[in-house]
């Protein structure tokens, strides 16, 4: 095969990036800018000759620089680039930091949930065919001057075209997120680096809280269920049409709350729920504060992407079917296996239980619950075959909320139950979900584009008779879904009162109450309940 210059393999490879994982991008600028027709047109001219001037120095560098290793890291661009863009087209997805983190935070068991004969049809054509064509194309890659000429003029191009538009910077800079996810291959290659600067500067260590006492020696258990992907929209105790609530809507002494989370994705959102303040640092989370001031801790999971937990009883789904090799073993009824004979069992007087569910995690809704609650059908059974039809994957979400409502429901009648306890029950999701609305699905989004689905969250509160008093909630007007949500130091009402929408930090306070824990690490105003005598 005739060897082609350095300069014509780099146009192709410009080319290839701009026509193959670029569309959409493009459709964002034609769709979101407000210029007369000839100033779109001049817009996406230039942004059209900037993309080619940028990929096409950076094939010419990488190329010249690295040579056999050049070739194996554009064919890898290639391979990630259709990956990518298959994601952005099928899921409306951005390739943000958030959603990097969650690429990091995934396991395979999930992650395999969105293969699919079309996304390796994808990958094979838009993917592999352009990176065989990167590794075995003969390349004359010239002299060094020629090496300086092209890369001096792209970047002059790039200049010059850029110094024409100086009008559209403050357009760029409003939707910088967007353009930013949507741009190809820069949206993952910078969202990289961004990702692992924040793991380096997080702390080694969490900012301890001050020592806190248990103050009593009554017996009480709380058991906080942290809800995966659970949105508030989908549930019959928050108004929804359809039953999806049947048993929890029985219940005697259910608190339902209206809650935003602080977050549209696990690792956040989990995060958020356990922590005493909203903060980037990472604080001494609940359960290692509570196992630290002498509280039995146990932690129940069949999810990841948990902040660090630092206990002795650290229990996955897979030890719990070796040890419950009764229970069911493909669902979430296995972290409630044998429950109530390890609390009773407990040598402590206070105990917290932390189940952290995956119950109504995508893409496979249809997979989370046992059969016999599949009260909704037809059922889509993933996101992409939902995506035709979403009624059925609507059916296929809803099912999972009545397996919650279940699961629940038992565990509150097994809580009652115990009467030699105060207990308590704490229902809280990570975040909501996305179900196609505006073309949208799953989680994930910034939240600053995050449509209301991801961040309105389910938060449901229930105690044994004679526990603790409920602080009133505020009548005040609740926030249009168009406004940014407040903070907890925002939305504050007057003292004595709850305001009318909570956030997932109220769990902190509210479970340091219900244990009996006085700690300076209290704060009485996020606490759902009137303080205790001792605090």
């Amino acid at each position: 095969m005739k060897k082609i210059s350095l300069f014509t393999f780099s146009c192709i490879v410009s080319i290839g990036t701009l026509l193959l994982y670029n569309i959409p991008f493009f459709n964002y600028v034609a769709s979101n800018t407000n210029e007369t027709v000839g100033g779109k047109i001049f817009l996406l001219a230039s942004l059209v000759v900037i993309m080619l001037a940028l990929n096409f120095l950076m094939t010419y560098l990488t190329m010249w620089l690295l040579r056999r290793v050049g070739r194996i890291l554009l064919a890898i661009l290639a391979v990630i680039n259709a990956t990518a863009v298959y994601f952005v087209f099928t899921y409306s997805v951005m390739i943000n930091a958030t959603t990097i983190e969650n690429v990091f935070n995934t396991r395979y068991s999930e992650a395999s949930g969105f293969f699919s004969w079309w996304l390796w049809l994808f990958i094979a054509v838009c993917g592999l065919l352009p990176a065989v064509f990167c590794i075995i194309c003969p390349v004359a890659f010239g002299k060094a001057k020629r090496l300086a000429v092209c890369c001096g003029g792209a970047l002059a191009v790039v200049l010059a075209v850029a110094s024409l538009n100086v009008s559209q910077t403050l357009w760029i800079s409003q939707h910088d997120t967007e353009l930013g996810g949507l741009l190809q291959p820069w949206s993952y290659i910078v969202n990289i680096g961004r990702v692992i600067s924040f793991q380096q500067d997080e702390q080694a260590e969490e900012i301890k809280l001050p020592d806190g006492t248990i103050a009593d020696h009554e017996k009480a258990v709380v058991v906080l269920v942290i809800g995966e992907s659970a949105r508030k929209a989908n549930f019959q105790l928050y108004g929804y049409g359809r039953q999806t609530n049947p048993l929890l809507s029985k219940q005697q002494g259910l608190k339902v709350y209206q809650a935003t989370s602080c977050a549209t994705y696990t690792t956040a959102g989990s995060k958020a729920i356990l922590e005493p303040v909203d903060s980037r640092d990472l604080h001494e989370l609940l359960p290692n504060y509570a196992f630290r001031t002498g509280v039995d801790v146990l932690w129940r999971t069949s999810n990841w992407g948990e902040p660090p937990i630092h206990i002795n009883e650290y229990v996955t789904d897979t030890d719990l079917i070796d040890q419950y090799p009764d229970a069911d073993k493909e669902h979430d009824a296995i972290l409630f296996a044998g429950l109530r004979e390890r609390i009773e069992s407990s040598k402590k007087d206070k105990v917290l239980v932390v189940l952290h569910t995956s119950t109504s995690h995508g893409p496979k809704y249809a997979d989370k619950y046992p059969k016999e609650f599949e009260v909704f059908k037809p059922v889509a059974n993933s996101v992409e075959e939902g995506q035709k039809n979403i009624s059925l994957l609507v059916n296929a979400y809803d099912n999972t909320i009545c397996y919650t409502d279940f699961l629940l429901d038992s565990l509150i009648n097994t809580l009652r139950s115990m009467t030699d306890w105060h207990s308590a029950m704490f229902f809280v999701s990570d975040h909501g979900e996305s179900l196609g609305e505006n073309s949208v699905f799953m989680h994930g989004l910034p939240m600053n584009l995050a449509p209301k689905v991801q961040y309105e969250i389910p938060f449901l509160v229930w105690t044994s008779d004679g526990f603790r008093r409920y602080k009133p909630t505020s009548t005040q007007q609740q926030p249009s879904s168009t406004q940014q949500q407040p903070t907890s130091t925002q939305q504050q009402p007057s003292s004595g009162q709850l305001p009318a929408v909570i956030e997932q930090h109220y769990v902190f306070h509210s479970v340091l109450n219900l244990l009996s824990i006085q700690s300076p690490a209290y704060n009485k105003d996020l606490d759902i309940f009137e303080p205790a005598d001792f605090q």
